[in-house]
């Protein structure tokens, strides 16, 4: 019987290790669709790696899944860098929600939020520059308490005001990727949003994109959070 040659036993081992590299895609995909389907919160890619064989493509991976699920009725969608399962768009209209669970804004809530969308990061004393009127602690209050607006740092300036960003929780709420994905100066027109007699050198600004601290941004502390209300003071529950 003749040996096979070196050229066949390379093909045969090219064939092998790509039926082991397909096993362990497939394996991966499954994995990620599951983590992805148990979790309430979208999940980071990095969440995915780490349950995974190493060496696995992720991206490539939550990239074919969001393909295969395009045409669903569930959609997987990609909120902040992060995947979640979402109904369909065009479907949304048809799934019941109780009416309690939709907390109608204020129309000082709306321009507040806004603001810190596009301001971004964006002071309270900047704000009320803006809107040309005080904001009350109510109002932000309640963007707080719905998860869309969250304290970034503190700005290294006299008095240290603190600075105001967006959460993932608000990309996801409003459909969008990135907050490059906010609309712009003509889908606000068109949109019917914004006023047609608006002033020639009014724009949108480009809102900011990472969410690392800014050069003039001091990150916040135990301390702040206690001064801030959000923490009780240290100590405050001890026996004496």
């Amino acid at each position: 019987m003749n040996e096979p040659d070196d050229e066949q036993q390379d093909f045969e081992h090219d064939a092998e290790a790509g039926d082991v590299d397909e096993r362990r895609s497939g394996e991966a995909e499954r994995i990620a669709e599951a983590l992805v389907f148990a979790s309430a919160q979208p999940v980071s890619e990095a969440f995915i790696a780490e349950r995974v064989a190493r060496g696995v493509d992720i991206p490539a991976i939550m990239r074919k899944l969001k393909s295969d699920y395009a045409m669903r009725g569930v959609n997987l969608v990609q909120v902040d860098g992060a995947w979640a399962f979402r109904t369909a768009a065009d479907l949304s209209f048809m799934i019941r929600r109780d009416e309690g669970e939709v907390r109608k804004l204020s129309r000082a809530a709306l321009e507040v939020l806004a603001i810190i969308a596009y301001h971004q990061p964006v002071t309270r004393a900047e704000i009320e520059d803006i809107r040309g009127v005080q904001t009350s602690k109510g109002t932000l209050d309640v963007l707080m308490e719905s998860g869309w607006v969250r304290f970034r740092g503190r700005r290294r300036t006299p008095g240290r005001p603190v600075t105001l960003g967006t959460t993932r929780d608000f990309l996801d709420h409003f459909g969008l990727e990135e907050l490059r994905d906010l609309p712009g100066l003509e889908e606000l027109k068109g949109a019917g949003l914004l006023s047609g007699r608006i002033p020639a050198n009014f724009n949108i600004p480009s809102p900011l994109m990472s969410d690392e601290l800014t050069e003039d941004e001091d990150p916040i502390t135990q301390l702040d959070l206690e001064e801030l209300g959000i923490l009780p003071p240290s100590g405050a529950g001890s026996d004496d």
